[in-house]
């Protein structure tokens, strides 16, 4: 008989009553031209035939299953047929697809194309699709049977599509491909997604409970397919976290101005990398903050950690409160961290013996006024505080002295009504303000006032009011003796303080991003040019010490011969300007005899009697003109910084003249340090009654990585260390990832002598710091870089170009190395994936810039893991690449993409499948970019040959 289609075949077999093998070999003769079964349709037609009557036909059935079994049909032809048989009404039909579904729903497997693998995924979104309705239908039926009073069809029913469907989803592998086609198909989603919440309405009435808990159970893994990959377990075992607390420290000590957004970020990249649970996160920021406010050193250090501690990290923790779902759970964790917090006894006991009050107390207070707390969790919190302190404390706190965390909390309004008084016209009012800025040097009160405007972020928009100001006192013109000496002051004052903030808190901090065109403040430019700051190196010759001589002559002559400075028409910084000349030519007169030393006192006097930024412009010159002397050519000039050193005992001084010279001393003391601690030189400053300043460096020189990681041999040492010097890598991440990711990797991965340091327990702290930099830098180069991280200079991006050559119309000599192998072209074999380079990574079709020296040295090094997978050589160093790829994976964030796995070929992930370890389906769905169609197929291909 000459079978004409595929139906008549069917029905030729069936009446003849073939075995279901004698079937298949006479389809084989019918069509004997290599056909491809699923493109005739196979499974499809077989089901039509099976399913015209109210029963299934067994024998057309048994076909079917030989088919499978054979796998003469594929698994997708075979789901995509059962998902479009919808009369749900024909029990014994519907039993007869479950059965069917039942042979293989826990074994999908596809090891053809790439397409041939994404058919198999939205096969199975269809067939899950079905199932619902399936469920649902079977549900309807037993609910209408319990009315009628027969239950026992639908009741086994139901239990069978219930047991298909935890069957189908059990499976990770199924659940993978479910993910991918959830982002093919986010149509067919959205559907699955109604039909599971009419599910939940209709077996919220169910009486059977097993029933009950196995669609609930259902539905759990079906809502968890989106969310995958974000799965992590929080390290609940462990207490200590040393790179937040690290963090803190470091940040507390030198980035109190930073801006806090960078900071919340860094916090939650690490908190995100070491799976750190929220409340035992939030009590080690708070176990750093106490410790920075037991060891910080006294005076401006102390009330730096204070401000820290008690404004900026709760405007911290609510800008954290943003990250997590749910305030009151966030106000829970923290709640749960400060109930952490009150078993540390002696630590919280040592911190209100420093601080000498209830330092708990005030913290608690902030972060409730901040809404970091509940009323409830507050008042008991604090009831606990007061009942665990020492005695001893309480008796002992010093009534009269006010401690610092009371004073910087009450700092923080002061500083805002100040910026406001600082907005007025100051022409109106000159006395007025010049009394709000005589209570602000009295005391501690500038370093608190300035130490709270740093933590809340208000320190820039207070400097910008005081060059304002600074500016305004430039000018004047008709004024009386008593309008001249409130200008003097106001100059002097502004002055002072703004040197005092550059010292304290960095020159950036004063520094503004004016536009080209607009005129530079006075001091902007005297700081820039003429003020001495560490590791700056001035030229006492420059042409900014060397301004007009016609001034400098009568400013040497006012102060050599004029008993006292003349206030009225005075234009300060003029005179600030022309000071170091003045100073070169009193000095040169004194050195040759011209000048008595009884003249130098009554000039120095002169100088430092009236404005005490006279003699701090004077000692600027005097520092730079010092280092360019021999050790036995400095007596004079040196002699001459002890005479501006000292305070004048005169009634004739300008109103605050005390506190003026606080500052004053106390800005000489800094800028002299360095040329003191060359010449062993001490002076005395006398108002801050410290003989020398301390010459510091905030951190000891590093030591190469190789002494401080690759030598450990103990696990738990090495973790620590990995911690810590991420940490300290923060304070410049783009610099150290760059060296680490370029020189410092290739080198031990391509040198096989120095394999051996790649083995457990370094290899692994390696390869966790390597990842933990590279994704750190990556996050943050998207973004802004923090304030305390130098700019890149364009020189280094020039040499990081010349170390990975980029050509604009082909890949570099190693990527044409790499993606040269012939084995690689046969994983993407469709005739889109041929064309496309075998190398090919997502960054390249989301055309990220390689001209970047990071994304440079990530490529490269991404490569180079994808070489040393394909190689044939096995050992330390493809141990270490699998490190490095479960901790990037272990590391990964939900919706990753532009995380640094872009960088990886799409070859890699079939070479890395081979390795056991990585060899799962959630690995795949992380290491691929699953926001690109290649990447899909990359990673269907890759789970349906698991």
């Amino acid at each position: 008989m000459k079978v004409v289609n595929l139906k008549q075949a069917i029905l030729q077999a069936w009446k003849e009553r073939w075995s279901d093998y004698q079937w298949a070999i006479n389809m084989k003769k019918f069509f004997p031209k290599g056909a491809t079964w699923d493109i005739l349709n196979l499974a499809e037609a077989l089901l039509e035939q099976a399913m015209i009557g109210p029963s299934p036909n067994p024998l057309i059935l048994s076909y079917l299953k030989y088919a499978i079994s054979s796998q003469m049909v594929s698994y997708s032809s075979v789901l995509t047929a059962i998902s479009k048989f919808d009369d749900f009404s024909r029990d014994l039909c519907v039993q007869a697809l479950l059965d069917i579904m039942d042979m293989f729903c826990d074994r999908l497997s596809c090891h053809g194309k790439a397409e041939e693998c994404i058919g198999l995924c939205r096969a199975l979104l269809s067939a899950l699709h079905w199932l619902l309705r399936c469920t649902a239908a079977s549900a309807e039926r037993l609910q209408e049977g319990l009315e009628a009073g027969s239950a026992v069809t639908g009741e086994k029913q139901l239990a069978l599509c219930l047991q298909c469907l935890e069957k189908t989803l059990s499976s990770t592998k199924n659940r993978a491909l479910l993910h991918i086609a959830k982002l093919e198909e986010a149509s067919s989603w959205t559907a699955i997604e109604h039909c599971l919440l009419k599910l939940g309405e209709i077996l919220a009435n169910l009486s059977n409970p097993q029933l009950r808990s196995q669609a609930e159970h259902c539905g759990t893994l079906i809502r968890s397919i989106p969310t995958m990959l974000s799965v992590h377990s929080e390290q609940l075992h462990k207490t200590g976290f040393p790179t937040i607390h690290a963090l803190i420290l470091l940040e507390g000590t030198m980035n109190l101005t930073g801006e806090m957004q960078p900071l919340v970020e860094q916090l939650m990249m690490v908190k995100r990398m070491q799976h750190i649970p929220t409340p035992l996160f939030v009590l080690e920021i708070w176990k750093a903050c106490f410790v920075g406010l037991i060891e910080s050193p006294e005076g401006t250090q102390e009330l730096k950690w204070t401000a820290f501690t008690y404004l900026k990290i709760p405007q911290v923790l609510v800008k954290l409160k943003k990250y997590f779902h749910g305030d009151k759970d966030f106000t829970e964790d923290v709640n749960c961290a400060f109930e952490f917090l009150l078993k540390l006894t002696p630590l919280l006991d040592k911190a209100d013996q420093r601080c000498n009050c209830d330092c708990t107390n005030f913290l608690l207070q902030e972060c409730n006024k901040q809404g970091l707390l509940s009323e409830a969790s507050f008042a008991s919190l604090v009831s606990k505080r007061t009942a665990d302190r020492d005695p001893q404390l309480k008796s002992s706190e010093n009534a009269n002295i006010q401690p610092n965390p009371g004073l910087i909390l009450r700092a923080e309004p002061t500083v805002t009504n100040i910026l406001k008084t600082m907005d007025a016209d100051h022409s109106k009012s000159p006395e007025g303000l010049l009394g709000v800025l005589g209570h602000m040097l009295s005391g501690k009160s500038l370093d608190l006032l300035l130490a709270a405007a740093a933590a809340t972020g208000k320190l820039k928009s207070f400097a910008r009011k005081f060059i304002n100001l600074n500016e305004f006192t430039t000018h004047g013109s008709g004024e009386s003796t008593k309008t001249a000496s409130v200008r003097a002051l106001l100059f002097d004052i502004s002055f002072l303080m703004l040197c005092h903030v550059a010292q304290t808190y960095g020159s950036e901090v004063i520094l503004s991003e004016s536009s080209s065109g607009e005129e530079v403040p006075f001091f902007e430019t005297w700081m820039q040019t003429c003020m001495p700051e560490e590791g700056k190196i001035l030229n006492p010759d420059h042409p900014c010490f060397r301004p007009d001589s016609t001034k400098v002559e009568s400013l040497v002559a006012l102060l050599n011969n004029s008993s006292e400075m003349k206030l009225v028409q005075m234009k300060w910084h003029e005179a600030c300007l022309s000071i170091s000349a003045a100073i070169l030519e009193i000095l040169n007169a004194w050195e040759n005899g011209v000048l008595a030393f009884e003249s130098i006192q009554k000039i120095t006097d002169n100088i430092k009697g009236k404005v005490c930024s006279l003699a701090v412009c004077a000692v600027a010159w005097l520092v730079a003109h010092v280092r360019m002397l021999g050790l036995d050519e400095r007596e004079k000039s040196l002699q001459m910084i002890r005479q501006l050193a000292g305070p004048l005992y005169s009634e004739n001084t300008l109103q605050f003249y005390n506190e003026r010279v606080v500052i004053m001393n106390s800005i000489l003391e800094h800028m002299c340090a360095d040329v003191l601690q060359q010449t062993a030189t001490q002076i005395k400053f006398p108002s801050t009654g410290v003989d020398t300043m301390p010459y510091w460096n905030l951190l000891p020189p590093k030591r190469p990585i190789k002494e401080e990681l690759l030598k450990e041999t103990r696990k738990e040492h090495t973790l620590r260390a990995v911690q810590l010097l991420y940490s300290i890598f923060c304070l410049d991440m783009q610099q150290v990832t760059l060296v680490l990711l370029g020189h410092i990797l290739p080198g031990l991965l391509t040198d096989s002598s120095k394999w051996h340091s790649l083995m457990d327990p370094p290899g692994t702290a390696l390869a966790k710091l390597a990842v933990w930099c590279a994704l750190s830098s990556y996050s943050s180069h998207k973004g802004q870089a923090s304030s305390r991280q130098k700019k890149r200079h364009r020189e280094d991006i020039e040499d990081y170009i010349s170390l990975f050559p980029v050509e604009d119309m082909q890949p570099s000599k190693l990527m044409r190395l790499l993606s040269s192998n012939e084995d690689d072209a046969s994983i993407l074999s469709s005739p889109t994936d041929r064309s496309m380079n075998s190398s090919l990574s997502a960054s390249q079709l989301h055309t990220v810039n390689m001209r970047d020296p990071l994304n440079r040295v990530l490529a490269n090094l991404f490569l180079l893991i994808s070489s040393v997978l394909g190689s044939r050589t096995a050992g330390p160093h493809t141990q270490f690449v699998q490190w490095f790829m479960e901790e990037c994976v272990d590391c990964l964030e939900q919706d990753s993409r532009g995380s640094i796995l872009q960088f990886m070929p799409f070859t890699t992930v079939s070479e890395l499948v081979k390795v056991s370890a990585m060899s799962s389906p959630k690995v795949v769905l992380a290491i691929t970019d699953l926001s690109l169609p290649l990447g899909r197929q990359v990673a269907a291909k890759a789970i349906a040959a698991l």
